[in-house]
C-alpha cells in the first residue's frame, strides 16, 4: 500500500509539473504577437514644408492668432490627409520665395503661384488647383472699364506676379508702380495715390467685397488667350512631392471635398 501510495504521489507531482510547463508555454505564445506588433509600428508620415506669402486673401493670409489660413491652405491640408503626409506652412515674403525653394529652405511653394512656361523652366508644378483671371480694380467713382481708359494715370500691381506682367510693357501710363504685397497696392488705390490695381481674380473679389467694399470695385476682367492656372511649385526633379500632391488633389476633387472648400471660402 505504501509503495502504491508513493507511486500515486509521484504520478500526481509529475502531472502538476507538466501542466505548469504547458501553462508557461501558452503565456509565451500569447506574448509573442504583442512583441511583434510593437516592432511593426507604422512609420511617421512624411512632413512636407510649404512656403506661403500669407498676405494674399482669400488664398493665404494670417488670422488674429497669427496662423496661416485661407482657401489654398485648406486645400493643401485636405490633400495631405488624403495622400498620407503632414503639411507644414512657413510664411515667406514673395520677393524671395522662389530663391528659397531653389536653396532647399522648404519643399514646395503654396502661394497662388501661376503655372507659366517661364517658371516651368526652373521648377516643377503639380496639377492645376484652380484657374484664375486678371482683374482691373479701380475706385468706386472711376468710370474706367479697361486699361486704355487709364492712360495718363498711375497703376499698380504686386512685383514678380502675372498681374504685373499684364501691365509692365503697356505704354501711356503716368507710372507703373510695383508693391511687395498686393494689400499695399490696394491701400494706395484707396488713398488715391494710384488709380488702378491689377490683381488675380480671387484677390480682387476679396478686397472689393470685404475690406474695401465701399471704396473700390472691379472695373473689368482682362481677357487673355491663355488659361491661367495656379499650382504647387517644387524644386526641379522633386517628383516625390509632386506625386503626393497630385494624388491628394485628385482624391479631394473626386470625392467632393474640393468643392466644399471652395464653398466655405466663397470661391467661384
Amino acid at each position: 500500500m505504501k509503495r502504491l501510495f508513493k507511486s500515486l504521489l509521484v504520478a500526481a507531482a509529475v502531472s502538476v509539473m507538466a501542466l505548469g510547463v504547458v501553462g508557461c508555454g501558452e503565456k509565451k505564445e500569447e506574448a509573442a504577437p504583442n512583441a511583434a506588433n510593437a516592432t511593426a509600428a507604422a512609420p511617421a508620415p512624411k512632413t512636407i514644408v510649404f512656403a506661403s506669402d500669407a498676405t494674399y486673401p482669400p488664398m493665404q493670409y494670417t488670422n488674429d492668432q497669427k496662423e496661416i489660413v485661407g482657401f489654398e491652405v485648406d486645400v493643401i491640408k485636405a490633400v495631405a490627409e488624403k495622400a498620407g503626409f503632414k503639411a507644414e506652412f512657413k510664411n515667406v515674403a514673395w520677393d524671395g520665395i522662389f530663391a528659397g525653394l531653389a536653396a532647399g529652405k522648404y519643399d514646395a511653394i503654396s502661394s497662388s503661384v501661376s503655372i507659366t512656361d517661364e517658371r516651368k523652366a526652373t521648377m516643377d508644378f503639380s496639377d492645376p488647383i484652380i484657374p484664375i483671371e486678371q482683374m482691373l480694380v479701380v475706385a468706386k467713382d472711376n468710370a474706367a472699364t479697361d486699361l486704355a481708359a487709364l492712360k495718363g494715370k498711375s497703376i499698380g500691381a504686386q512685383i514678380g506676379t502675372t498681374s504685373y506682367l499684364v501691365i509692365k510693357d503697356e505704354k501711356g501710363f503716368k507710372a507703373i508702380k510695383t508693391y511687395d504685397e498686393v494689400g499695399l497696392a490696394m491701400e494706395d488705390l484707396v488713398k488715391g495715390s494710384i488709380q488702378a490695381v491689377v490683381a488675380d481674380s480671387p484677390v480682387a473679389v476679396d478686397y472689393t467685397t470685404k475690406k474695401y467694399a465701399d471704396k473700390i470695385k472691379i472695373a473689368a476682367t482682362l481677357k487673355s488667350d491663355k488659361v491661367e492656372n495656379i499650382g504647387i511649385a517644387v524644386k526641379k526633379g522633386n517628383q516625390e512631392v509632386i506625386d503626393l500632391v497630385n494624388k491628394g488633389l485628385a482624391a479631394i476633387k473626386a470625392d467632393g471635398t474640393f468643392d466644399k472648400i471652395k464653398e466655405q471660402h466663397q470661391m467661384k
